[in-house]
């Protein structure tokens, strides 16, 4: 199983116990997530914005307007820290001390690049919408040559990177454990619901 070499960037100093460089568990968190954070810094501002990613091998893609300007930054090398965190329970112990969160969390530190070749920028659209549903591609109108030029795509090559997980209990202290208090952990997930067809959809033409 391939795994990411540690570096002074993704050493996890914090809880290190529960660092994970296994490029595995990173990829399937990424994969998991439908937004990602992306933190650039611009004539020494911090700026930290969302955007949907998704990935292909071992290059995560992000896509926007040509005028974004963290499109813009981004494409001319600067380094960049994205991340993506899933929630997955509040954990409720008997000290207000120990409560925490369980969660999974993905961190990757890098500089993205701006897809110029037509083929993989068409393939990254393509695998886009294949992450939104798959088989989407084959029913909806791709984007059309005004679109297609209108939109960039930039591509970091996930080289260095580490995962953060939390799971289980509270973990309280001994003498806490006779407190009158319940304690344990309040799942959270996020899952689809029932589908609201667009209003428009009873308008067009069979």
């Amino acid at each position: 199983m391939s795994s990411f070499a540690t570096t002074p960037l993704t050493r996890v100093r914090r809880a290190a116990e529960r660092a994970d460089y296994q490029q595995a568990t990173v990829e399937a968190i990424l994969d998991a997530g439908w937004v990602c954070q992306v933190a650039f810094s611009v004539d020494g501002q911090p700026h930290c914005l969302p955007t949907a990613h998704w990935r292909v091998g071992d290059t995560l893609y992000i896509h926007g307007s040509n005028g974004s300007r963290m499109m813009r930054t981004l494409a001319e090398g600067t380094p960049a820290c994205v991340n993506v965190t899933l929630l997955d329970g509040l954990v409720l112990a008997r000290s207000a001390f120990n409560h925490s969160m369980n969660y999974r969390s993905a961190m990757l530190y890098g500089s993205f690049r701006k897809v110029e070749d037509a083929a993989e920028k068409w393939a990254s659209f393509e695998a886009f919408m294949d992450k939104v549903e798959a088989g989407r591609r084959a029913q909806v109108r791709m984007p059309d040559a005004n679109e297609f030029a209108a939109t960039s795509v930039l591509a970091l090559t996930i080289r260095e990177a580490v995962a953060k997980q939390r799971s289980g209990p509270p973990e309280d202290d001994v003498a806490d454990l006779g407190l009158p208090v319940w304690a344990g952990v309040w799942p959270l997930e996020t899952r689809f619901g029932t589908p609201i067809p667009d209003p428009a959809t009873a308008s067009c033409p069979a």
